[in-house]
């Protein structure tokens, strides 16, 4: 008898720490070249348009089973894609009055206290007060402290609604893991970018309207869609399996430091000192809480914006 041909082997994908670092690169990016639309679409309206489009090329990819999701079903996945609709919406509105570095900085505080809440460790209060640290140097003491005082004042607003996304961001973590423990696979995930895509619609619609529809604004959409959303879910996705859930942690603590060197690169947005020691208080923070925090299993990839 003759001996069966060997399958096909298949091609090497990337490594899971570069796959990782290309997807924050791309997330980063991603809403960066967002910024750039807001002129035009309003924050909302980029909001609507990013979200509308990563949900329709995630459906397309992955063919989630939708029909068979139960009543009970949806009733997890709606938060999820509520949190997820509305952290979109607030970090985007936050971006018009912050630089992109310091807007990421601030929405981490969400999973930040959340951490702390879900852990009751006495450590894990130190990396909260390193982060809190972070808040206070971004406030006006902060700049006098660093000898800042000649930047431009960051805005209360922007802070607000960039902590704000922080907590939804918190809420997306809570709900997702409650969506994964009920719908196996990525159906759930893409049920609830769906969900986020109705939250955002009547806010891009009253914004934006009709700009949304044309065809160049869609194409420039496309491209914000698949940086922060379709191509790094591929990539964290892709590390998440080959990586602990406690190092994919850790090195997404490094997010922030991205954020605002694609501000600087695609958008001129410089940081002072205090907002760079608060950048820094609270990648540590991250880092820390990851690092003596009990192990995780393996989840989901971060809400991506």
């Amino acid at each position: 008898m003759t001996a069966a041909r060997p399958s096909a082997r298949t091609r090497p994908g990337l490594p899971p720490i570069p796959a990782l670092l290309l997807a924050m690169l791309s997330i980063q990016g991603g809403a960066a070249f967002a910024k750039t639309l807001f002129p035009t679409l309003g924050a909302a309206g980029t909001t609507t348009l990013r979200v509308t489009l990563a949900a329709a090329l995630l459906t397309l990819v992955l063919r989630p089973r939708l029909r068979q999701l139960t009543r009970a079903d949806w009733a997890a996945i709606v938060p999820y894609g509520a949190a997820l609709g509305l952290m979109n919406l607030a970090f985007y509105e936050a971006l018009r009055t912050l630089p992109l570095g310091l807007a990421v900085t601030l929405e981490f505080i969400g999973p930040l206290t959340l951490s702390l809440i879900l852990s009751r460790r006495a450590i894990d209060v130190a990396w909260v007060l390193l982060a809190a640290l972070g808040i206070a140097l971004i406030s006006p003491l902060g700049e006098l402290l660093t000898g800042g005082g000649a930047h431009t004042p960051v805005s209360p607003a922007g802070v607000g609604l960039a902590l704000l996304a922080g907590a939804f961001w918190a809420l997306y973590i809570l709900a997702g893991g409650a969506v994964g423990r009920r719908v196996p696979g990525t159906t759930g995930v893409v049920g609830g970018m769906i969900v986020a895509a109705l939250i955002t619609l009547p806010f891009g619609v009253a914004e934006a309207g009709p700009l949304l529809l044309a065809p160049g604004t869609l194409l420039l959409g496309l491209g914000v869609a698949v940086l922060s959303s379709a191509l790094p879910y591929t990539l964290e996705m892709r590390a998440l399996r080959a990586i602990p859930a406690r190092i994919f942690g850790v090195m997404m603590s490094a997010e922030p430091a991205i954020a605002a060197l694609s501000g600087l690169l695609f958008l001129g947005e410089r940081l002072n000192a205090a907002q760079w020691a608060a950048l820094v208080c609270v990648i540590a923070a991250s880092a820390g809480i990851n690092l003596t925090g009990k192990a995780a299993p393996h989840g989901e990839p971060d809400p991506v914006n």
